[in-house]
């Protein structure tokens, strides 16, 4: 069986599904009978290129099965329109919600693939409005649309901008409502957590989560039992892709990720906010 995009990446990813979900995650295949966490989120959290990304790491520590539901180039959409993987998660003794670009999701512009949220369907008839001088059967991705439509016109573009941190923050409540309480958000990225202008950035369409502001996740903490921001040290984003596994030609693709080191320290952190949500709840 190939997983989309990782056949010869060197990694055994042993690809599969549970229940009805059409998405091949992370294997190999957990039961979930048993007391698990789970993880969701996208490429960082499936562990493209990584032979142990964070769930494992998180695995090893807190000694209870952490259930790898990582998405390559997953959004919101990949898991709130999902309803076995939304079921697992809300089963599971804590939810880790990897916080994701407000790019990976469809809404009232733009549409995107339901599973590989990364690529662009179509424009709706508003945004072919909007965008009346844009020829938008050219784009494949959607960071390379929204990159076109900020080059054509950066006041038309703040619509845009605008439209995607609705349509994030109503569905990411929704996906909670469906988590339920035990849910943790983290926040895993270079970039810093903030309100600064997302413009602000030297490219500032290569940011991640994209067009996510702390204000944002603060919407969202009354339904969480907590926020995790993990940005990754000067030291551990030096390592770069050292103890990563890619063919050549993903070379690039490899250096844009977040290394071993990276996943090494986000873990600790992880590890740290479950176990303590953990005691807290026995003493409760």
């Amino acid at each position: 069986m190939k997983h989309d995009g990782f056949e010869g990446d060197g990694i055994a990813y042993s690809p599969c599904r549970y229940g009805l979900s059409r998405i091949q995650f992370r294997g190999p295949r957990r039961s979930l009978d048993d007391p698990y966490y789970a993880f969701i989120g996208g490429t960082e959290i499936f562990g493209k290129f990584n032979p142990c990304p964070l769930p494992d790491l998180v695995e090893k520590a807190v000694r209870m099965p952490c259930v790898n539901f990582g998405c390559v180039n997953g959004g919101v959409d990949a898991f709130v329109n999902d309803p076995t993987i939304m079921a697992a998660c809300n089963n599971a003794a804590g939810t880790v919600v990897q916080v994701m670009g407000a790019n990976f999701m469809s809404n009232r512009f733009y549409s995107v693939h339901p599973r590989r949220n990364d690529r662009f369907l179509r424009p709706s008839t508003v945004m072919q409005a909007i965008y009346n001088d844009v020829d938008f059967s050219e784009f494949t991705f959607t960071r390379a649309m929204l990159a076109k439509l900020l080059d054509t016109s950066s006041e038309r573009f703040d619509i845009v901008v605008q439209e995607l941190r609705e349509a994030w923050s109503a569905r990411m409540k929704n996906m909670l409502d469906q988590i339920g309480p035990k849910a943790v958000l983290l926040w895993f990225s270079r970039d810093g957590m903030s309100d600064d202008a997302w413009d602000a950035r030297p490219n500032p369409i290569q940011s991640d989560p994209l067009f996510i502001t702390a204000t944002m996740i603060d919407e969202l903490r009354p339904q969480v039992a907590a926020v995790i921001e993990a940005n990754p040290s000067e030291e551990a984003m030096a390592k770069g892709t050292k103890g990563m596994v890619f063919p050549q030609l993903q070379a690039k693709a490899a250096a844009r990720m977040l290394g071993p080191a990276c996943h090494v320290e986000a873990s600790k952190k992880v590890t740290e906010t479950l176990l303590r949500i953990e005691r807290q709840n026995r003493a409760a």
